[in-house]
């Protein structure tokens, strides 16, 4: 057993001085008292809370979700753990659709089989059912029609290990698509996609639920012509917010939060393979990509996905909106585990839930990572 001792303890309605004492993998008791033979870990001026969670994540230090490898997964789990992240969902890309089935087959077996870092929730697909029109640094040419039975053959036997996939409604079979997710317990998200509020209106009436990192790859709001963008302000289905400062806007996060409920809100790195990374010119999908003062820009200036990790977008989150620091929390531990459907096991300290426990200072520096009642990182 481990007694961690005095620390402010992250709730989802507010933080309060307590001891938490995990035994094995689980949360054993959260108390005010220090009587147990056993470890202990002084707290005193820290702060505790759950592991974040990742939803939206393509890779780190060099390895890639589309690699196709266990290894890869297993990598991208050690390093983001050091961060602060104790599960994630690993991210697809619209590559060739055979390399698409072969990731995920990848993705299932981390999950089962279990990673030496953060734990792999499932997969997310980004695409292949996207609008040419919004693809971002996804490969154009292999974007599909979206349909059921382009789905089932994408996903092959892993149906059960899809957390999500972004789609576009406007475009192919999205819609009886979207129906069909909705039913299958699969959160459908727009997202890479040139749909007009009143599209976006009908696809959220037939089962889309969240939307993929708000603001990119869809139309800008305007007053006549709100889109995507207002018809997310104006549901309350819930959205991701990239927060990094370089992709959106500190005044972005800001307006994010201000217009959505706290508990809508997921805050998610979109981090590919070169987060983590030295600067310097790499290839993303056969283009150029160069890594300079925290951004990943593709020369025709696309900016090609985060590379800060979680820990960083949460510190920007909190230093530039006015949400309160257990809100902020709340968007990477409990909202993202009710997106992944593990908010009966992973995202709160609660007796009997997962030990996945991070410890951080008044400044958001990573002291102490637990993952499953396992310290990966101690400092």
């Amino acid at each position: 057993m481990l007694l961690i001792k005095n620390c402010n303890v992250i709730f989802p309605e507010g933080i309060e001085k307590k001891n938490v004492l995990v035994e094995n993998s689980k949360i054993k008791e959260i108390t005010n008292s220090d009587k147990y033979l056993c470890d202990t870990l002084e707290g005193e001026g820290l702060y505790l809370s759950p592991g974040f969670i990742d939803v939206h994540i393509h890779g780190s230090g060099g390895y890639d979700v589309m690699d196709g490898r266990y290894e890869s997964i297993d990598k991208i789990s050690e390093i983001i753990a050091d961060f602060g992240t104790t599960s994630f969902v690993p991210t697809t890309m619209t590559f060739d659709s055979k390399k698409i089935k072969t990731a995920v087959k990848i993705v299932s077996e981390a999950k089962k089989k279990g990673t030496s870092g953060a734990n792999v929730l499932g997969c997310h697909l980004e695409g292949p059912f996207i609008n040419r029109e919004a693809i971002g640094a996804h490969d154009i040419n292999c974007v599909l029609d979206g349909s059921v039975e382009n789905f089932k053959e994408i996903i092959g036997e892993s149906e059960r290990d899809i957390v999500s996939v972004t789609l576009a409604p406007e475009v192919g079979n999205n819609k009886e698509l979207i129906k069909y997710l909705y039913k299958k317990g699969i959160v459908a998200s727009i997202g890479h996609s040139k749909a007009s509020y009143e599209e976006a209106v009908e696809a959220i009436n037939l089962g889309i639920s969240h939307s993929t990192h708000i603001f990119n790859a869809m139309p800008i709001f305007h007053h006549r012509n709100p889109g995507i963008i207002g018809a997310i302000f104006d549901n309350n289905i819930t959205t991701e917010i990239i927060a990094d400062g370089i992709i959106n806007s500190y005044t972005a996060l800001r307006v994010v939060c201000n217009q959505k409920k706290v508990d809508d809100i997921i805050i998610v790195t979109d981090a590919i393979m070169y987060s983590n990374m030295d600067d310097g010119k790499y290839l993303i999908n056969n283009e150029e990509l160069n890594i300079s003062n925290s951004k990943a820009e593709l020369k025709s200036g696309v900016l090609a996905g985060s590379i800060t990790m979680l820990n960083k977008a949460v510190k920007n989150v909190y230093n530039n909106t006015n949400c309160s620091l257990h809100e902020v929390i709340k968007m990477v531990t409990i909202n993202p585990a009710k997106h992944c459907k593990v908010d009966n096991s992973k995202g709160s300290i609660m007796q009997g839930f997962d030990a996945d426990i991070i410890i951080f200072d008044g400044e958001l520096n990573i002291k102490n990572v637990i993952v499953n009642g396992r310290m990966i990182r101690h400092k």
